[in-house]
């Protein structure tokens, strides 16, 4: 039994004996009334010198007797109850008194072996540090050549987006960007959830580009064989993406509400954009194209992204504060560029 449940039960028998005291001192009254009352009748039957008046109060005289006999009884049932309980409360107030003794002494053992490993930790520490140094010059060391992968879904019964004109804009904004032979565009169109990792594997991405719905839950929308609706959470995108290769460094959810499925999917990977409210078809793909095509500039994710941003801004387009940008490790997205810049 932990201390917790022990003390509880100390609590218990306390209010418990309370009670138990409480009904005795009731019955004590209870006894002392009806001894009272049994007194006044025999007094009555020494006066009276009606015989009715006299058989009345024999009848009294007789009730009261059982009612004393009866409260006797029951004040001697809880006296026993009590000393039983008290008994019982010595008993656990006892035990719960060596339990907190130990958990004391727990809790000094654990204190001591926290004591003892506060050098370790600091020399785990240093080593992690290392770790993430390393890991930000690999972020500014951009591939020779990344692939963005497009995976387009409008499933039967959602709106028609024009999923198409996205794709064809951020195409023609890369073949129009300084380092477009460092970009290779692949898509996949109606994309059901067994050809996500399919695709994936096929194409081996540098950045996963999800164009279609989302759901207020953050939810997206890919699509069943039969071309309906198949809603995946957050998490199970996170689960499908930490399994694919280790060349994913960004996921793009270009979907309403997905912002929810970009701060899932950056315990996995380093850097993701999601929207956090509802956005207009334009405004997604004005978005993406100018994202895309400031990569393919040379420039930083973070710029890119603010470019992306003012893009909107310059065509009159509401919806500038929705996309979200997020980063694993708080690594600097300012400094993580994708696209490698010729040095000819």
């Amino acid at each position: 039994m932990s201390i917790e449940s022990e003390n509880k039960t100390v609590l218990r028998l306390r209010t418990e004996l309370s009670k138990l005291k409480s009904d005795l001192a009731k019955s004590q009254k209870d006894l002392a009334s009806f001894e009272n009352k049994r007194t006044s009748a025999e007094t009555a039957l020494r006066k009276t010198k009606s015989p009715s008046t006299a058989k009345s109060k024999l009848n009294e005289i007789e009730r009261f007797s059982k009612s004393i006999v009866f409260t006797s009884k029951k004040i001697s049932d809880i006296q026993s109850k009590i000393s039983r309980k008290e008994n019982d409360l010595v008993n656990a107030q006892k035990k719960f008194e060596k339990s907190k003794i130990k958990e004391e002494e727990r809790l000094q053992k654990e204190s001591a072996q926290r004591f003892e490993n506060v050098s370790q930790t600091l020399h785990t520490h240093e080593i992690e540090q290392e770790r993430l140094h390393q890991e930000i010059a690999q972020l500014k060391e951009p591939p020779s050549e990344i692939t963005i992968l497009f995976l387009a879904s409008n499933p039967i019964n959602t709106d028609v987006l024009r999923l198409d004109e996205e794709a064809r804009a951020i195409q023609k904004k890369i073949r129009l960007s300084e380092y477009r032979d460092t970009l290779k565009f692949e898509t996949r169109w109606a994309v059901r959830t067994d050809d996500l990792l399919q695709a994936i594997n096929e194409t081996n991405p540098t950045i996963i580009h999800f164009s279609g719905h989302g759901s207020m839950s953050g939810n997206i929308v890919l699509q069943n064989p039969d071309g309906t609706p198949k809603l995946l959470t957050p998490d199970t995108i996170s689960q499908a993406i930490a399994t694919v290769s280790d060349d994913v460094r960004l996921v793009f959810f270009n979907a309403c509400y997905s912002e929810a499925q970009a701060k899932s999917i950056i315990n996995h990977i380093d850097v993701a954009i999601g929207m956090s409210d509802s956005i207009r078809d334009d405004t997604a793909c004005i978005f993406a194209a100018q994202f895309y095509s400031s990569l393919g500039f040379g420039l930083s994710v973070e710029q890119a992204f603010n470019q992306a941003k003012a893009e909107l801004i310059l065509e009159s387009l509401p919806g500038e504060d929705i996309p979200k940008l997020y980063s694993k490790d708080k690594s600097s997205t300012n400094e993580m560029y994708l696209v490698k810049k010729s040095t000819l």
